[in-house]
């Protein structure tokens, strides 16, 4: 990816965007999420490449700038909570788009979003284990998010988080769920066998 097309067409595949040109610049071309309006894309020409503006938390920041270094500290923004992706051809296009979209979601919280979706879809008298419940939504290597999602359960009479074990079939926290054994509880009105604190995932996984 080098181009600004290229780049603002990526970020306008994500539900509930649009393009912004804010500064009544034609070089400044934004991308922001419909209701908040809240820009995750920031796209601009600057010293003979097309340079984004992406949002990032501390972990991926300090990652993507030691990875490439075409990877900057957010130019005109807060450095703490934005890079700069300079676009000379040195950093590969699914690289580039996963910084985009990791924007995208710190601006939307729709990666919470996509975990709890994962969640609907596991199946009464099923159990699904915290990395299956992860590539459901998308990404397999979003696996410990699943976990904080869970614990910030904004719904759990609609999304049934009880559902969700760890690899081993383990079930979690004995408070996790609103008291002691409250998942096990929940599980085996549904007609899950659990034993010890563990369901069998070859019997009960999805």
């Amino acid at each position: 990816m080098i181009t600004r097309e290229e780049a603002l067409q990526f970020g306008l595949a994500f539900p509930d965007t649009y393009q912004d040109a804010p500064f009544r610049d034609p070089n400044w071309q934004l991308v922001r999420v419909k209701g908040s309006k809240k820009a995750f894309l920031w796209t601009y020409e600057k010293d003979g490449c097309i340079h984004l503006n992406v949002k990032v938390n501390a972990e991926s920041r300090e990652f993507w700038r030691h990875a490439y270094a075409a990877v900057i500290p957010g130019y005109h923004q807060n450095k703490e909570h934005w890079n700069t992706v300079i676009l000379d051809g040195s950093i590969p296009t699914e690289d580039v788009k996963r910084m985009i979209a990791e924007s995208y979601d710190l601006v939307t919280d729709s990666k919470s979003k996509r975990i709890y979706e994962a969640v609907k879809r596991i199946p009464k008298g099923k159990v699904a284990t915290y990395g299956q419940v992860a590539a459901m939504a998308g990404d397999i290597k979003m696996a410990r998010a699943v976990g904080n999602a869970l614990h910030r359960n904004p719904n759990p009479s609609e999304i049934p988080c009880f559902r969700v074990v760890n690899a081993k079939g383990e079930l979690s926290g004995e408070f996790a769920f609103g008291g002691e054994n409250a998942q096990a509880k929940l599980l085996m009105e549904e007609g899950v066998e659990v034993v010890n604190g563990r369901v069998d995932l070859r019997k009960y996984g999805i």
